[in-house]
């Protein structure tokens, strides 16, 4: 009977998802339409006495009939009833599930060559939040009061134009701000008007890759690779070349000049994962190797803000003569992730072309939320948010230092650091024999996730480590979790 099926149905849903009764219902007469209990053209009893076999409300029974109505299950008629639709499908779940022992006869959903690249090459998936996850900044001491105060301040004054889309490549206070600070803190050339603001890095790239190259074209990545930069490429349909580091930063060779570049994407400031600060010698040659192949340079100054030891390190784009560079950052890693604001500069003659792809691409908005951001920074308390971070991470980063120093060696294959100077991150480099995915996966087993620096290698075979996080850690957890990385690797070191 189907009065009986329904409340098998419902008496499942209700255990298995806890919901309310009359969706409970929907469900349960959408299954029986759907499985062919209650058939097409079929008269559905009436409400009451539903709701009397059911023991169910009236109020309830009617709720879920007029949602069945209103999608198209049923169908009323005057003075006679409400009927099972003509045109609702049937649905054969054992056929479509298969009997035992059976293959279901189903047509494969399937991926693109690009959509399979994006789906399963280079995944974040298991870059969880936890103390050594690397590329994650401590949010919790963001000044949410404040946030919130000068967003409901700009709430409150909001015209109607800042509630519409925005065509001038951010919001114009904004924009200055980001400029004064590139100019004085990073030593970028620029004007206001060359600022666009976007949703972060991965947008910035994704507007440079479809704006300076065409489908097929080909970008030169460092090898080992940041996978943002990576999905951001494939997803445009570039050709990706790996470039090979060193302890200066990436290190083009004559085999590489015979895959010329149109885009050439580093990380100079502090090179991820690795670590790898580029040095004035390199940076020369890169623009020197980018002018000879008419190739714009994309430069993320990843991590730029935090620097422990030495003078800052100033851009790639403040020693470009011929206008090849377009910089990018993010506001991410000093205020929090979810806020999702970044920049990027753009050579003057571009200014005009990146606005409207902009607009035409993402319709960019959030004006009263760029307001808030924009005098943030311009009554200082970005300034002072970001000293309290460099100093809560000089003292992560000292301590993690201090937990990783019994495994540290002398000798020209033992375990070194790289990539401490700058930066949320360390890499522990290991010996070429070490491997550093089973060190990876035995912390995990652990509950502690760090990266093996292998995983970021896209054709190289000679590099093992351990990229370690400190950003999320706090004191108590590093002195804890600091140990536990060490006596892992020094079980794994080659006899």
């Amino acid at each position: 009977m189907l009065s009986e099926f329904l409340l098998a149905e419902m008496t499942r849903l209700g255990t298995q998802d806890a919901l309310p009764l009359h969706r409970q219902l929907y469900e349960a007469l959408r299954r029986a339409m759907l499985d062919g209990k209650l058939a097409a053209g079929e008269r559905l009893p009436s409400s009451r006495d539903l709701a009397q076999d059911l023991d169910l409300s009236r109020n309830t029974v009617v709720a879920a009939i007029n949602q069945l109505s209103v999608e198209g299950y049923l169908a009323s008629r005057v003075g006679s009833g409400t009927y099972v639709n003509d045109h609702v499908p049937r649905v054969n779940h054992r056929a479509a599930r298969g009997a035992p022992g059976q293959v279901p006869h189903l047509q494969a959903a399937r991926l693109s060559q690009r959509g399979d690249a994006l789906a399963h090459r280079f995944s974040a998936q298991s870059l969880e939040v936890q103390p050594f996850t690397p590329g994650i900044a401590d949010f919790s001491a963001f000044p949410l009061a404040l946030w919130q105060r000068l967003q409901n301040k700009h709430w409150r004054m909001t015209y109607p134009d800042m509630l519409d889309y925005n065509t001038s490549g951010g919001y114009a206070p904004l924009r200055r701000a980001i400029a004064d600070y590139l100019r004085v803190f990073r030593s970028v050339q620029l004007d206001a008007d060359q600022v666009i603001v976007t949703t972060g890095t991965q947008q910035s790239l994704e507007l440079c890759a479809r704006l300076l190259a065409d489908h097929g074209d080909t970008v030169w990545v460092e090898d080992p690779a940041y996978w943002g930069a990576m999905k951001a490429f494939i997803a445009t349909g570039l050709t990706v070349h790996p470039v090979a580091t060193d302890d200066e930063g990436i290190h083009p060779r004559e085999a590489d000049d015979a895959q010329p570049p149109k885009l050439i994407y580093v990380t100079p400031s502090h090179q991820y994962p690795t670590g790898a600060v580029m040095t004035l010698a390199r940076r020369q040659q890169l623009l020197a190797t980018a002018r000879q192949h008419g190739a714009w340079v994309l430069e993320d100054d990843y991590d730029s803000e935090y620097r422990f030891s030495g003078p800052p390190i100033s851009s790639l784009e403040g020693l470009d003569a011929d206008g090849r560079v377009l910089y990018m950052g993010t506001f991410s890693k000093v205020l929090y992730p979810g806020l999702k604001l970044g920049y990027l500069v753009v050579p003057k003659g571009l200014i005009e072309a990146f606005r409207q792809a902009h607009y035409d691409l993402h319709r960019p908005g959030h004006m009263p939320t760029q307001a808030a951001l924009a005098e943030f920074i311009e009554m200082g308390h970005f300034a002072s948010s970001l000293r309290r971070a460099r100093q809560t991470y000089a003292e992560r980063r000292q301590c993690l230092l201090e937990a990783l120093r019994p495994v540290l060696g002398d000798g020209p294959d033992a375990p070194r650091i790289s990539g401490a100077e700058q930066g949320l991150h360390l890499c522990l480099r290991l010996p070429a024999r070490t491997d550093d995915q089973a060190i990876a996966h035995r912390l995990a087993q652990q509950g502690l996730i760090v990266r093996p620096l292998s995983a970021y290698c896209l054709r190289r075979t000679d590099l093992r480590g351990l990229v370690i996080g400190y950003g999320y850690a706090t004191l108590g957890e590093i002195a804890r979790c600091g140990p536990m990385v060490t006596a892992a690797v020094q079980r794994a070191l080659p006899g």
